[in-house]
């Protein structure tokens, strides 16, 4: 979590959680009731969202009675799941039996789904007390939350700041400590980047890692479900409970789930002994990178070099072509995946047509904001016959050429460390009138996703400003056990 310095803004909102291991051993001695913990956290929602536009809707009915089991569990003296009675918030793109669904669109207003996602029904199985349904780029399409039908959500830190996106309303629910832990989606970095502006840790699972059921899809070769919280352990915590195979997700891998939380555990006493290499990346510190972000990423290099980890310099070229290459891949996507938002079955429809076709057209003009129907756009464009080999398949060839090169970095170290970010947060319509430069906000965090590797965000240092930076630690496919070693080995350094 951010430490407030001399230079971070007045009007600051971020307030730290207490730990999973602290909240869980109260509610076991029974000096803290679940229930009075989630009345507590609607008390500060209640206060604080309408400030920073945080949460979409509240499942405050559901949540009690999930934490009045919780108690239950705690009178009998019964042993308690791993994530009794934490307040979680979900991103608004994972759906939840009767509450709104909206992925921050227009045109699913007022859309209830009848079931809920996988990752719901494995949090409420681990105890966990969902509080409610965050704020989001619409359709999870932005990098600065500032995309949503409902208003951009505000910077914890700096409420004239954005909070990243598309997570930006899951990060910032931490960091203003309006949940204890979330669940955000990352399709080209929508966890790992918010997470970086508001001083929280973000984790990208492996592709296949967590299941898809139930998330409202932006670009379904991409898009990963991941968890945020105040600390690496907790995040891990919440890794271990929502991963594994899912017969509902033909993508889920069947892998073994470790324990992530005991894993992260091993860095405090192993990482030195161990022997870590660690790859730094020359493509990612080139020109583009602010002063402030690099200094902060060196000093935490620093620290994992001090820990005992073997620092090695390692070569990513094909970087230069990720952005390119994912913005033809996740809008073709995408095309496709929006072709069922059409007025027909659920969701918005326009009572100004005279014909079927007419319907299809207005809903789908009237329902979708200027970013989703741009990205249709591309994604129709790139798809269609003359175009298709040039652009989408070359993208594709690329997109292998990405996940080969950071084999081969593997085959010489342990992990890869790079900032999340070129910039810290920018302020609130500072980019909105370009996208092309928004769209290289996430310059260092798409390459992760076309090649399917996980990774973990994890706070590192600040600005002179005050706004916070964070490191992006990488590892290979299904080694998130590694990445959360090295990040628990920044956080313990205090940078």
């Amino acid at each position: 979590m951010i430490r407030l310095t001399a230079e971070t803004p007045k009007t600051s909102y971020v307030e730290k959680p207490r730990t999973f291991a602290d909240l869980r051993a109260s509610i076991a001695a029974g000096s803290l009731k679940a229930v009075d913990l989630a009345s507590g956290y609607y008390d500060r929602i209640a206060a604080v969202s309408p400030k920073l536009n945080i949460y979409l809707s509240l499942t405050k009915e559901r949540a009690m009675e999930q934490a009045a089991g919780v108690d239950a569990l705690a009178a009998k003296g019964d042993p308690l799941p791993p994530l009794a009675g934490i307040p979680v918030g979900i991103k608004d793109v994972l759906v939840m039996q009767g509450a709104p669904a909206t992925a921050g669109s227009k045109i699913l207003e007022g859309y209830r789904p009848p079931y809920d996602a996988t990752v719901v029904e494995r949090l409420e199985a681990a105890g966990a007390v969902l509080l409610g349904k965050l704020n989001c780029d619409e359709f999870a399409m932005g990098s600065s939350n500032e995309n949503s039908a409902y208003g951009p959500v505000r910077n914890p830190v700096d409420p004239e700041r954005v909070p990243g996106g598309s997570s930006g309303g899951s990060a910032a629910a931490v960091a203003a400590n309006l949940a204890v832990a979330t669940l955000g989606t990352d399709t080209g970095g929508s966890i790992r980047q918010p997470a970086s502006f508001c001083g929280v840790v973000g984790v990208l699972p492996t592709y296949g890692r967590v299941s898809r059921y139930g998330l409202i899809a932006f670009a379904s070769s991409l898009d990963r479900i991941g968890p945020l919280a105040a600390n690496v352990r907790d995040a891990a915590t919440v890794l271990s409970v929502i991963a594994g195979h899912d017969a509902k997700d033909a993508t889920s891998s069947p892998a073994a789930v470790p324990d992530y939380a005991a894993e992260s555990d091993k860095s405090v006493t192993e990482i030195g002994k161990a022997g870590l290499r660690i790859g730094v990346p020359a493509e990612y510190f080139a020109e583009g990178l602010d002063l402030g972000v690099r200094e902060a990423i060196e000093k935490g290099i620093d620290a994992l070099r001090a820990a005992g980890c073997e620092i090695k310099p390692v070569s990513l070229p094909h970087t230069r072509y990720a952005i390119p290459s994912y913005y033809l891949v996740a809008p073709a996507e995408a095309s496709a995946n929006l072709a069922r938002f059409d007025g027909v079955r659920y969701g918005h429809r326009s009572a100004n047509s005279a014909t079927l076709s007419a319907m299809y057209s207005h809903s789908r003009d009237e329902g979708f904001g200027a970013e989703v129907k741009r990205r249709i756009l591309l994604g129709t464009y790139a798809l269609s016959a003359g175009y298709y080999d040039a652009y989408y398949l070359k993208a594709q060839q690329v997109r292998r050429l990405l996940a080969e090169e950071f084999l081969r970095a593997f085959a010489e170290v342990d992990a890869i460390v790079t900032p999340t970010a070129p910039t810290a947060a920018f302020k609130l319509g500072e980019k909105t009138g370009d996208p092309l430069a928004m769209y290289l906000a996430d310059i260092y965090t798409v390459t992760a996703s076309l090649a399917g590797i996980c990774g973990v965000t994890v706070p590192c240092g600040a600005t002179a400003a005050g706004l916070p930076v964070g490191m992006q630690v990488l590892a290979r496919h299904f080694d998130e056990a590694t990445a959360f070693r090295v990040a628990r080995a920044v956080e313990a350094a205090g940078i």
